[in-house]
């Protein structure tokens, strides 16, 4: 690990880097600051690795038939689909809750 020093296998700064700030809830909001009155669907608090975040974020935007990306730990979903995330989320077995107004 270029990090730690440590064999890729004993790496600890891997652990730590995907657990982040989570605290086990994961909240899914809406935005459209800096992107032209256009809403998006964040969903933030999963402490997941990139290549799970991705698998998880394709699941979304096929399940809600919008697009959308990855950014860091956060995933974004085109349009408004915040009660259908919560709905897949808890469905897959997350403790997921709406946030913001």
């Amino acid at each position: 690990c270029p990090a730690c020093r440590m064999p890729v296998a004993q790496c600890a700064c891997k652990q730590a880097r995907f657990a982040g700030t989570a605290d086990g809830i994961v909240r899914v909001s809406r935005e459209t600051k800096g992107r032209a009155g256009k809403g998006v669907t964040l969903i933030s608090g999963l402490a997941l690795e990139p290549v799970a975040l991705t698998a998880l974020a394709r699941r979304l935007k096929t399940a809600c038939g919008a697009g959308g990306t990855v950014k860091g730990s956060v995933i974004e979903l085109q349009g408004d689909h915040r009660e259908a995330v919560v709905d897949l989320l808890r469905r897959q077995g997350w403790n997921s809750k709406r946030s913001g107004g």
